[in-house]
């Protein structure tokens, strides 16, 4: 991802984000019936099948057959051996070292061939022409929006913010955004009562030249921008902007006034460790914040590797790994790990089949979910037979054809963070037409 710089574009870019509602601190209460669902979105297409690797005789040769250069080897330092619950063994790329651990204390988990469906699949109904597909399979831009809507048609708002809209309630009087994003603008966080906050961590929300010398000049100026913010001038747009400032300059104020949330866990000095240690950060203002359901997106981009694979897909996943590693180390030491949950998406896996030294875009993928809640240790799903041309290949070359819609995914997170079954069909409309509608990873 680039870096942000503090520009007037970037700065009413971050203040537009945020929740036109007035923010103000509340009394600390307890934060037993806390739940933060934190997604981790692996930006251009993350190939699963390099991140996942089946270690069963038959198995592996088959993927090691389709991959062909981009085969990871079997018993050497390119993998990270895991076995499932029941026996399965299967492995990690060697750039996850940093969670590897994770899977055997049973709070790290995978969850296979998922992806964006308007009904369950086959091969045979793609081959007849019968199937009912995803518009615009293999784009990235909407693939993205079907990812983060949660469903296989996309639309206006995401799941993350529709999950947040059913429990706006249970953040009481609070005005702390109960969505908000670490990498600018989110489908993922945007409701439909819920709007997505923009917090960029580094990220100044205050307005430039508002500290001078003697203070009652400092301050002269800051009552003249809250008159002239405060100013109705009879246009809504306008009107909208000036409530979009107010509500920067206070969440900027409480961040301030709240410490910025002490964590004590180091992080890596990497994008995605930034982005995940401001999550933690603002996790830690709970109490303060009064804030009882939260979601947060972090973005972690460069995944669409056409060429150079190898070297590059390694490197993304050892960031995404000692970043997410680091994460749940600071839940652990706010007290909250049985209450936050991260998990990975993405807009589509890859090709199994190679195209030179890259891959070309996919369908279906494997994703990763962490935290103290998480069954883990185990493989959710039905993990594809790596074959080009089998069962589980939507045409020659290895794009999986999802065995798990994104509604299943969501729902299953969503019953965690306490929807019940009425909000569940209400944020996911379409988890009707698939089964099971809970996969069992969550606790």
């Amino acid at each position: 991802m680039t870096a942000h710089n503090t520009t007037r574009r970037t700065l009413l870019r971050a203040a537009c984000a945020l929740t036109a509602a007035p923010l103000m601190p509340v009394q600390a209460q307890t934060t037993e019936d806390y739940r933060a669902l934190v997604c981790v979105f692996l930006a251009g297409g993350c190939d699963g099948h390099n991140v996942l690797v089946p270690q069963s005789a038959a198995a592996y040769a088959a993927y090691r057959s389709a991959r062909g250069s981009l085969a990871l080897p079997d018993q050497s330092a390119s993998l990270l051996p895991i076995t499932t619950t029941d026996g399965v063994p299967y492995a990690l790329n060697s750039g996850l070292q940093a969670i590897h651990p994770l899977w055997t204390q049973g709070r790290l988990a995978a969850i296979a061939n998922v992806g964006p469906l308007l009904a369950p699949t086959t091969r045979a109904q793609i081959q007849a022409g019968t199937a009912t597909l995803p518009a615009n399979l293999y784009s990235h831009s909407d693939q993205m929006q079907q990812t983060q809507a949660g469903n296989g048609s996309g639309g206006g708002t995401g799941w993350g913010g529709r999950t947040a809209d059913a429990l706006v309630a249970r953040n009481g009087i609070s005005r702390f955004p109960a969505a908000v994003s670490m990498a600018g603008g989110a489908l993922f966080t945007n409701g439909a009562q819920v709007p997505s906050a923009s917090l960029v961590p580094g990220f100044n929300l205050d307005v430039n030249g508002m500290t001078t010398w003697p203070a009652t000049a400092s301050a002269a100026r800051s009552q003249a921008l809250n008159e002239i913010l405060a100013v109705d001038g009879g246009v809504r747009l306008i009107q909208a902007a000036n409530q979009v400032r107010r509500d920067a300059l206070s969440l900027g104020a409480l961040l301030r006034s709240s410490g910025n949330g002490t964590v004590n866990t180091a992080f890596p000095g990497t994008d995605i460790g930034r982005q995940l240690q401001q999550v933690a950060r603002v996790i830690a203002l709970r109490g303060t914040v009064g804030v009882r359901r939260q979601v947060f997106f972090v973005q972690l981009g460069g995944f669409d590797t056409h060429s150079g694979q190898s070297w590059q897909h390694w490197d993304l996943l050892r960031q995404l790994g000692d970043a997410m590693a680091a994460f749940y180390a600071a839940t652990v030491e706010l007290g909250v790990s049985s209450l936050v949950t991260s998990f990975t998406q993405s807009e589509f896996g890859r090709s199994l089949q190679p195209s030179g030294s890259g891959t070309d875009h996919g369908w279906g993928n494997h994703h990763l979910i962490l935290g103290g809640a998480v069954r883990g240790g185990q493989v959710y799903g039905r993990f594809p037979y790596p074959a080009l041309g089998g069962s589980d290949d939507a045409g020659s070359r290895g794009a999986l054809i999802p065995s798990t819609s994104l509604e299943q995914f969501g729902a299953t997170l969503a019953r965690w963070f306490g929807l019940d079954a009425g909000a569940i069909n209400t944020a996911f409309p379409s988890l009707t037409a698939f089964s099971p509608q809970d996969l069992g990873f969550m606790t």
